[in-house]
This record gives C-alpha cells, structure tokens and sequence, in this order.
C-alpha cells in the first residue's frame, strides 16, 4: 500500500470509528457509502436506484481560492446527510428552459451527485460502469440538479451516474496577467475545467464505494458539456480518467476555437478595469453578486483557453497528432440546432435573399456556399432549410463533425455518429438541447411537452444506445437497428435517431467540405 492509499485509508477509518453506535445501525432504506473524507448517506428511489446528491468534490473556491485551481475538499466526522442537492453556481437567468432543483447559487458550488442500482452498491467488488455527465449552457449558466439530467434513469440500466458542477462565466474562466503571474504554470482561466478534471479525479479515487468501476468511466455531455468532453479528451489532467466519450452539440474543433491566454488576459484585464479593480486583490475583495452583474455591462463573454496547461495546445493540433484520449466517441448534433432567421434576419426565405446574406458573409465564395447549402433549390421550404442548416453549421453542427472527423482518423478507436431530428410535441424541428431528455430518460422531469407513445419509444431506444456505447463502448445490442461505425471523410454512414431510428449515408459532406475550404483546414 503506498503513502498516499494509507493516508486515505486511515482517514476513511477515523471517519467510520467517528459514528455513533445508533447511527451506525442505519435503516436499511438510508444507503451509505464510504468516500475518502467521509461516509455520505444517501436516499433510495421507488425504482431501485440509490442516490447521493451534493457530494462535495473540491473545497469552497471561495476568497483566496477564487480563481484557484480546485483544492481538496475537507474531510468530516460522522456520517454527512446527501439527500439535497448542493448550491448551484453562480449565475445570470440566461435560459429559459433550465429549471434548477437547488435551493440557491453560491460560489461555494463544486458538488457532484451519484446515482447507482442499490443492490450492485452494496455487494462488494462490484464493478459497474460510470457515466459522469456535465451540463451545457454555453460555460455561463447550468446546473448538475436540472431534471434532464437526472441521473436515475441510467441507474436503473445498471450504470453509476454521476452530474457534476464546475464554476461558469467570469468565476470559472477569467484570465488575468496577474493571476497567470501567481499560477505556478503561468497560465489562468479555464477554473471550469479545472473543476471537471477534478470530479473526475474524485471518481477515480470514490466511485467504487458507489459500486463503481474507476477503469470504465465514459464522460458525456450537451453544448457545452459537449465542448468540456472535447477538451478533457485532450487535458493532461484528466490523463488516464476516461474510458469513453459522448458529445451531443459541439466540440472545440470548428468555428469556437479557444481564446489564445495572451488574448484572454487583455479580455480580463479589460474587465477588471472597467469595474473599477485596480488588482487581482481588489478583483478576489468583490462581493460575488457584484461580478457577476458586471458581466452584462462589460459584455464580455468567458470561454475556454488555449493556457498551455489545462489546454497546452491547439485542440486541432492535439487531435491531428493523435494526442487526445484514444477511446470509443459517440457524438452528433440535431436537426435545427440554429435558426434560418440567423442567417436571413427578417428576410423572406428566397434565393435572392439568401444569395445576398452569403454574399455578406463569405464574399467572393458566396456562389460555392450556395452550391453547398442549396445546390438547384429554389422553393421556401428548399431555402428555409438551406439557411437553417447554415445557422446550425456555424453555431455547432460544424465543430461536432470536425472532432468526429479528426478522431476518426487519428485515434485508432470506434466513432458513432448520430443526426437527431425528432422534434418535441409542438416544436417545427429538433432544437438544440431538445435530445437530452430523449437520451438520458428523463421525458417526465420535463412538463413543458404532452410527450407522445413515439416520443416514448425513441426515448427508450436512445437510452439503450447509450447504455450500450458506456457498458462496451458499442451502441449496438438485441432488438436496436444496427448503428454502423462512422468512417472519416465524405460517405461516412450516419444513424439517424427519429421515431424510426436507421442508419443513414451522410447528407451533409459538401456542407462541412466547404466549412473546412473556408477555414483553410486540410484533413
């Protein structure tokens, strides 16, 4: 046993040699579960399914240790109630479909909940799988306690899952030339993924007292969460931590690239400024509340790194070199991830109309952008989803087929990709965000749609196709429509997932083809 592996041990020990004999004699409905600073006691679910919820992961990155990297959370005596969800982080009402399940936000914020089968967990040796899901909202609002996420569906499939919060907008990704000053690794910012990294070394190190498997974690997630995957893929510290990976809307490869550190410190300083913080000292002595309601007047936007530590390249660079982990990769976008009006405005839906907005964003190559998008089509309908599939390849669609691409050809391992395009009751496309539900089996935490039998039955088969890609790293299994592996460049098969899942040839090649010609990227 090594120094580190006693230290844990003796700590675990003191923690249980701490309960009271009463307490120790716990019903049977109150699960437990042994981490390494303490017994957590959880709640168990009419379905079978024990949950945890507001596990602290890292201590409160609160005064000194705002703008810190994530440091260890406390250790405590006794036994710690996890039936409430932790403070969610700090942020501006930016969307209207998040619906929160935590009582407040806080900058004490870094907790994570685990759901797990209740008979699994307490068998000894048992080794299920772990998905660890991070949530979207464009690293500037979000919350692990959202009821899309719940993690008890994918529970009951027989697999530990587990949400987790990191730290969003001005708290989780501000660079400073004095905060890259003080870093021992002169860099700053990206404290969000800091954050992720850290939960999935927690993991590591907890989740086999969940009934967990250390060595079978698959990491997921939605826009955002989406983006953090690509960019854990490629962190050195989340090194060894993943054992698969599910993408739904978005990667660091594309048309969002990070911020170069030198630019996000100019960004940073500049807000400093301009809320009247002459230092890093007077930014740390700011009332959180007062930070973030700068942010609107600032109008900065917070956002990944390229810091040469957390990210210490290019994200195009590390996949292209094959330096990413090198682990199956589900991933795919929907059918309206933006909207046509994005690209036309108030304009009617004509060719005219969108010849010219081409002509405003791409110039000379506006008559190859029309090949592209809509090739002989003249009709409404034709240029609605012309520029539909435009908007959405600039906001997202892109970026997600490029990391797809490039792991496709660099990283020795399966790629499962997917084009969703069921809408929800009542909604005229498949908008982005509108899987998650789908996927994760999570339809009736969302009381906004009168979901149908269809909607059911998709639901259902999603969950099986990702139950199956995080147990063996293959959506594939009994009853499903075989999903075909996607293969790099044009021709690549796709499974199209709508009432009546199949697989597909791509539709979309010259599309991206001419989004790689534009960014002048070779493959």
């Amino acid at each position: 046993m090594t120094h580190a592996s006693r230290l844990l041990f003796a700590a675990s020990a003191l923690a249980f040699a701490s309960l009271p004999a009463a307490s120790q004699a716990a019903p049977a409905q109150a699960p437990r579960a042994m981490t390494a600073t303490g017994v957590v006691e959880g709640a168990v679910l009419a379905t079978g399914v024990a949950s945890y919820k507001g596990i602290p992961y890292a201590a409160p990155p609160v005064g000194d240790l705002r703008w810190q990297a994530p440091q260890p959370a406390q250790a405590w005596r006794g036994v710690r109630p996890a039936t409430q969800f932790g403070p969610r982080p700090m942020q501006l009402p930016l969307f209207a479909d998040m619906v929160f399940r935590s009582d407040t936000g806080s900058e004490d914020c870094l907790y994570l909940n685990v759901w797990t089968p209740v008979k699994p967990a307490r068998v000894k040796g048992a080794k299920l799988p772990v998905l660890v899901y991070f949530y979207g909202g464009g690293f500037a609002a979000g919350d692990s306690s959202e009821p899309r996420y719940d993690g008890a569906a994918m529970a009951a499939r027989g697999i530990v899952t587990v949400t987790v919060n990191y730290r969003l907008n001005v708290f989780g990704f501000l660079a400073h030339p004095e905060l890259s000053a003080e870093s021992p690794h002169k860099a700053s910012g990206n404290y969000g993924l800091m954050d992720q990294a850290a939960a999935l070394q927690w993991v590591n190190r907890n989740i086999a007292a969940f009934g967990g498997d250390p060595a079978r974690v698959t990491i997921a997630g939605e826009s955002a969460g989406s983006f953090s995957v690509s960019a854990q893929m490629i962190s050195p510290l989340a090194k060894g931590l993943i054992a698969g990976a599910i993408g739904e809307s978005g990667s660091l490869l594309g048309l969002h690239a990070p911020q170069t550190l030198a630019d996000a410190e100019r960004s940073g300083a500049a807000f400093a400024a301009k809320i009247g913080a002459a230092d890093l000292a007077a930014l740390r002595a700011l009332p959180a509340q007062q930070l973030l309601d700068a942010i609107p007047a600032t109008r900065t936007g917070f956002f990944v790194i390229e810091d040469g530590y957390v990210l210490p390249r290019s994200p195009e660079i590390l996949y292209a070199a094959g330096q990413q982990a090198r682990v199956p990769l589900l991933a795919g976008w929907n059918s309206h991830e933006g909207s046509f009006k994005q690209v036309l405005g108030q304009d009617e839906p004509t060719v005219e109309n969108f010849t010219a907005s081409l002509q405003k964003l791409y110039g000379d190559q506006a008559d190859t952008a029309r090949l592209a998008y809509l090739g002989a089509g003249a009709s409404t309908d034709e240029v609605t989803t012309a520029a539909t599939n435009l908007a959405s390849d600039r906001f997202i669609s892109y970026g997600t087929w490029r990391w797809l691409d490039s792991h496709a050809r660099n990283s020795g391992k399966p790629v499962y990709r997917y084009y969703y395009a069921r809408a929800r009751p009542g909604d005229t496309g498949a908008a982005h965000s509108a899987e998650i539900e789908y996927a994760l089996g999570n339809l009736d935490g969302n009381k906004t749609y009168a979901w149908t039998p269809e909607d059911r039955a998709l639901s259902k088969q999603m969950q099986g196709y990702f139950a199956n890609f995080i147990k063996t790293g293959n959506p594939n299994g009994r009853s499903l429509p075989k999903w075909p592996q996607a293969l790099p460049g044009a021709g690549s098969p796709v499974m199209l997932l709508d009432v009546e899942p199949r697989a597909i040839a791509a539709p979309d090649d010259a599309r991206f083809e001419f989004q790689d010609a534009v960014a002048g990227r070779v493959r």
